[in-house]
């Protein structure tokens, strides 16, 4: 049976109504869900950060932009402008000098992770614990940037205590940041440095001397809310998701202390 026009006109305005209607709650949850969030990351730590990203990314539906540099470089870069909007530093005092400085938000910065250092070489035989910095078996070892990265200031008050600084001191090559201290050890350009624990936890290979931790400082890592990113849930949402249970997991994998939980809400 044929319907009248004026019927017909009134159903398809109905349909279009419901069609409408239903479109928009589509796309206003998925605006609600699709953010994005840029995170500064120190070196350190950047496979467990690509890791808890992915994480992340999978639970949330938020887009993670990580990059990744020494502490005192990114720190640099925030304070010249940087869209960053989450900060991962590999110390406590450059996310405490955002907040007093007002780059960050002080209420959100907590203890992610507690990272280690360790003395490695590829070289299988190389290395046999402490007496390994007083002989001349090698003729170069790397450390990463003392003033840029906690690493290397952990691994320079190491040696430091070990009395082994002054001798070591012509031998020793600097990395911007960890990851490239550990590339120079990797390629053969030092046949042993002090690397985060982090970089070799996955693997057996070669030989290492985990530092105990009473020759340094501890590595605690802090976390910040940058202001840049104070109303963009995605930033929020991630430094919730760091300071959880998934994310823990991942940092124990790497060899990281987990950390405390934070001291408030990421949304507070």
């Amino acid at each position: 049976m044929r319907l009248p026009r004026i019927l017909l006109t009134r159903r398809l305005s109905t349909l279009s109504a419901v069609t409408l209607l239903a479109v928009a709650a589509i796309l206003s949850t998925g605006g609600a869900r699709a953010g994005e969030v840029k995170i500064a990351v120190a070196a350190n730590f950047t496979q467990a950060a690509k890791d808890i990203a992915l994480l992340f990314e999978r639970e949330t539906g938020h887009k993670v932009v990580l990059s990744f540099g020494s502490t005192g470089q990114i720190y640099t870069q925030i304070a010249k402008g940087a869209p960053f909007e989450v900060f991962l530093a590999a110390d406590r005092a450059r996310p405490q000098k955002a907040g007093t400085e007002g780059l960050g938000i002080e209420q959100t910065r907590f203890t992610y992770a507690t990272g280690k250092i360790v003395l490695y070489s590829r070289n299988a035989d190389l290395i046999e614990g402490p007496s390994t910095l007083k002989k001349d078996g090698f003729s170069k070892i790397a450390i990463a940037n003392p003033v840029t990265a906690p690493y290397g200031a952990a691994a320079v008050q190491a040696m430091e205590k070990l009395g082994v600084y002054a001798a070591l001191k012509d031998k020793i090559v600097q990395g911007n940041n960890i990851a490239q201290t550990h590339q120079f050890v990797q390629s053969g350009n030092a046949e042993l440095g002090f690397v985060a624990f982090s970089q070799i936890a996955t693997h057996d290979e070669g030989s290492r001397w985990p530092v105990p931790q009473t020759l340094y400082t501890p590595i605690a890592q802090d976390a910040i809310l940058l202001t840049v990113g104070k109303d963009n849930p995605a930033a929020r949402a991630f430094l919730r998701f760091l300071g959880g249970p998934a994310a823990n997991k991942v940092k124990e994998a790497f060899g990281y202390g987990v950390g405390e939980p934070p001291k408030t809400r990421p949304d507070a």
